[in-house]
């Protein structure tokens, strides 16, 4: 976890930033190096790769889910890992459709009774009337 955002906010309630970064532990130099920083290689890759994920997500009607974006970013020559799309689309709020599951509608009563046969009692005597004559 960063301190930075914690010395920011001293810093904004009039709190000395010298003093927030003795208690932290942290030096005022990597305190204004990071906040005056352009952002890395890498989130300016994950930025890029965010936004071709989006709009691989939004071609798709948000049905494509990890494994088809991934695929189709592989055929479009973007060198990126399915854990990485996983993450970028997780960050982004991005999740594919998936089949719904099937509902159990009717729960039976394990104490109710059970349904007398209607239709076997018919069928045995017309099979016993068959045998008789034969």
């Amino acid at each position: 976890m960063t301190v930075h955002p914690f010395i920011e906010a001293e810093k904004h309630g009039g709190h000395s930033v010298k003093r927030a970064c003795e208690l932290l532990q942290v030096s005022r130099t990597a305190f204004y190096a990071r906040r005056t920083a352009k952002p890395g290689p890498r989130a300016v890759r994950d930025t890029e790769l965010t936004e071709k994920i989006a709009e691989v997500h939004e071609r798709s009607r948000g049905t494509y889910g990890v494994p088809r974006v991934h695929a189709v970013l592989q055929r479009q020559g973007e060198d990126c890992g399915r854990r990485r799309v996983a993450r970028l689309m997780r960050d982004a709020g991005l999740q594919g459709r998936h089949r719904r599951r099937r509902r159990l509608t009717t729960i039976p009563d394990p104490r109710a009774a059970a349904r007398p046969d209607l239709v076997v009692p018919q069928h045995t005597s017309l099979i016993r009337s068959v045998a008789t004559t034969a």
